[in-house]
């Protein structure tokens, strides 16, 4: 029993440290200037250390010493949560365009308003042979760290199952690996909860004082503290990963006799038979590939969801992250537990498991049909995605302030219009609040001629909180509906297939899955999104995070 409590704390901080990038993911880009498509490469780059080795972990299964080689496995794991956070550590502190030069930061004369003097281009004055480097090396610590989390999973699962179904006996096995199960399901929620609190801290907490972060968590260029959660999750992994060098290599039965089978000789003996039979057998190849469609969708979403909430719905990070982790991911736990409930209390044929399948895909279907239309247009975006009526007016309104182009300081006219910066506002003077050094609101624009030719600092919402709630509880609903298809599936594939190839059968799905789902889905979703970004932010000539989507299109794809 102390086993089983010890495992189900190391899945949990385990799925703390892979299910805390996925949190994280939107305020990482910003921070590295990572398009979607580089970041659903990385959150998903886990699966490639973890599907290379599970075949030979699989196979030494029975004959190594496996809490030690758990415990590894977590060290492993907990070495690439604090590498995660590394790059916080060896890059300099995050830089902003800012109207007010703040007391910490180089750039001391030069300001985002409107000057007719002749422009230092900022973008350049940052676009050192250093820079450039600097970002290579934080891609590569990252992937790596990512890789290590892969490798470093491999054990933990298998062995710690096999080896509570070895040694407890026959009637505790299916609590302790409901426990375990249940665990499994928590974790990611726990995940977004955890980047929820962290991303309320600013990024640099560690290297400035409070008093000089001039953002609110509302302004765009607002970054949190996305690497102190690495190092939560990381120093739980390790501290779970204790115990497990002292446990035996094997225990005493709780009741009841071992079976000593050597299931892997026998395997690797007819390994290409049982394959091919497998996959020949229609049942189990449909509801393979079923699990692959679903799969694939739950890794996109899970990984961009988070993003989706912010750019729809004017969210901050961290309340995007505390709605998935408090509402979306307890509907998908309901779903399933709900599921395994009716085919319990029914005893259902294979015939009524897909029915039971098709009829709750079907209702995830016509409840999240609606999604498609729940939210609102991009806002208007100066230069960006609107042009005003005057024509040539607006371009001329700023010619004479000479902006840098890629000034990103985004403000809210008065004619509630969004500009990309103050001066491509035409904003020639900036009040500012004394005691906390922030920008009260810009005056004296030249580019907004209603309501008094002023404008606020932070981007103009997109005016759609009202569409917030519903679309919450239907996409709750839809994952309920579809989870509810999680426990029949797996019956059709356990009782599909001769019983002596049943754990083969289960590797071999969860191999595909791996292969075809957790690995393609997050880079399809993220260059998915990607295609739907009107304006890119540049670094050192290369495009580097997005400042603005086409939310009508973001939605739809």
């Amino acid at each position: 029993q102390f086993f089983v409590f010890c495992h189900g704390l190391l899945q949990l901080s385990q799925l703390l440290v892979s299910g805390y990038l996925k949190s994280s993911i939107s305020t990482i880009e910003r921070r590295y200037g990572l398009s979607s498509r580089t970041s659903g490469l990385l959150a998903s780059f886990n699966e490639v250390g973890n599907t290379l080795l599970i075949v030979f972990i699989s196979y030494f299964g029975s004959r190594v010493h496996r809490p030690r080689f758990i415990g590894a496995g977590a060290i492993l794991v907990s070495l690439a949560g604090f590498l995660m956070s590394l790059p916080h550590f060896i890059t300099g502190p995050y830089e902003f365009d800012q109207s007010v030069a703040s007391k910490c930061c180089t750039f001391s004369n030069t300001t985002d308003l409107c000057q007719p003097r002749p422009w230092v281009n900022l973008s350049d004055a940052k676009c050192t042979p250093r820079a450039s480097r600097e970002n290579h090396e934080v891609l590569l610590v990252m992937f790596v760290a990512q890789a290590l989390l892969g490798i470093g999973g491999v054990p933990i699962q298998p062995f710690g199952i096999s080896y509570i179904d070895d040694f407890a006996s026959k009637r505790n096995s299916p609590l302790y690996l409901g426990i375990l199960f249940s665990v499994t399901v928590i974790g990611p929620g726990m995940a977004f909860m955890l980047g929820s609190a962290m991303l309320q801290f600013y990024v640099d907490i560690d290297k400035v004082s409070g008093a000089e972060v001039q953002l609110t968590h509302e302004d765009p260029r607002w970054v949190g503290a996305w690497w102190l959660g690495f190092l939560v999750a990381a120093s739980l992994v390790a501290l779970s990963a204790v115990p497990y060098f002292f446990f035996p290599r094997e225990m005493p039965k709780e009741v009841g006799e071992v079976l000593q089978v050597d299931l892997f000789a026998l395997l690797l003996s007819g390994f290409p038979l049982v394959l091919l039979r497998n996959l020949r057998h229609p049942v189990y190849l449909l509801v393979v590939l079923a699990q692959v469609n679903i799969s694939a969708m739950v890794a996109g979403l899970a990984t961009f969801m988070g993003k989706f909430l912010e750019r729809q719905f004017s969210l901050t990070a961290s309340h995007a992250n505390m709605i998935i982790g408090a509402v979306n991911i307890p509907g998908a736990m309901v779903g399933i537990v709900v599921g395994g409930a009716i085919l319990k209390r029914f005893q259902m044929s294979l015939r009524w498991c897909s029915a039971m399948c098709v009829l709750g895909m079907f209702l995830c279907l016509l409840v999240a049909f609606p999604l498609l239309f729940l939210g609102c247009p991009t806002q208007k975006v100066a230069g960006v995605t609107y042009s005003s009526e005057f024509g040539h007016h607006e371009l001329e309104c700023n010619l004479q302030c000479n902006c840098p182009e890629k000034a990103y300081n985004p403000i809210c006219g008065s004619n509630s219009i969004e500009y990309i910066s103050p001066c491509s506002a035409g904003c020639r003077a900036v009040n500012i609040q004394k005691d906390t050094n922030s920008v009260l609101n810009y005056t004296n624009c030249s580019c907004i001629s209603e309501n008094g030719s002023f404008a606020t600092p932070g981007t103009c919402s997109t005016g759609c909180f009202h569409l917030f709630p519903p679309f919450v509880v239907l996409s709750c609903l839809a994952g309920i509906l579809a989870s509810t298809s999680h426990t029949p599936s797996f019956m059709l594939i356990l009782r599909s297939i001769q019983p002596e190839d049943k754990s083969f059968a289960v590797g071999i799905q969860f191999m595909l899955l791996r292969v075809l789902a957790w690995m393609p889905g997050p880079i399809l979703y993220g260059s998915a999104i990607d295609t739907t970004c009107i304006l890119w932010e540049k670094r050192c000539d290369r495009k580097a995070a997005c400042r603005y989507y086409d939310n009508t299109r973001f939605r739809q794809r």
